[in-house]
């Protein structure tokens, strides 16, 4: 007996869940077919790190990922003495695309193409040289293809540098190939 796997795209017919990301596995013998869920963390986990790979970017800046959720990610960059401005303070740009870099991955985590549609920023406090910024992008609200994240910068002792809200729109296609990642019954 032959069993195929495929994945399910978003324009198929089929109910959701986690995310929206099914394998079926189709059984020729009998015609049946099964949907198995894709786990929603291997998912995030595995997409937040194939786009951060790409992400040159954040790369060149020294941004490091430090934790992936679906519709979570913290991410931290080091304040570096070409990033000063002329008062000798982290150069508000700087901040600002540590908290949108954190922003894309989470709303990616999903694996939907997902595009910034707006954000805010208020910066609180100067990030300094030597500092280690942390920025963590938590998810507010998903309804369709518009989400609303918020982004809290922090330096090493907790102390808030900046606050970043990001509004979200999903367009077509997907991250990664989701097909290859496990499901329940793969072990």
């Amino acid at each position: 007996m032959r069993i195929e796997l495929d994945y399910l795209a978003e324009n198929d017919d089929e109910p959701r869940c986690c995310g929206g990301h099914q394998k079926a596995v189709h059984d020729p013998m009998n015609g049946m077919r099964i949907l198995l869920p894709i786990d929603p963390q291997a998912l995030a986990q595995a997409v937040v790190n194939a786009l951060f790979a790409r992400d040159q970017a954040s790369h060149t800046l020294g941004m490091q990922l430090a934790a992936a959720a679906p519709g979570y990610v913290r991410v931290t960059m080091t304040v570096r003495p070409d990033m000063l401005n002329g008062l000798g303070a982290c150069h508000g740009g700087f901040i600002f695309t540590l908290a949108d870099s954190a922003f894309a991955l989470a709303c990616n985590s999903y694996n939907q193409n997902t595009v910034a549609s707006g954000c805010i920023i208020d910066f609180l406090a100067p990030g300094r040289l030597g500092e280690l910024l942390t920025a963590e992008a938590v998810e507010q609200s998903l309804s369709g293809r518009v989400g609303v994240y918020d982004i809290t910068v922090t330096n090493q002792n907790g102390k808030r540098i900046a606050l970043f809200r990001g509004r979200s729109y999903r367009i077509n296609g997907e991250v990664i190939d989701a097909a290859a990642l496990p499901t329940p019954l793969d072990g």
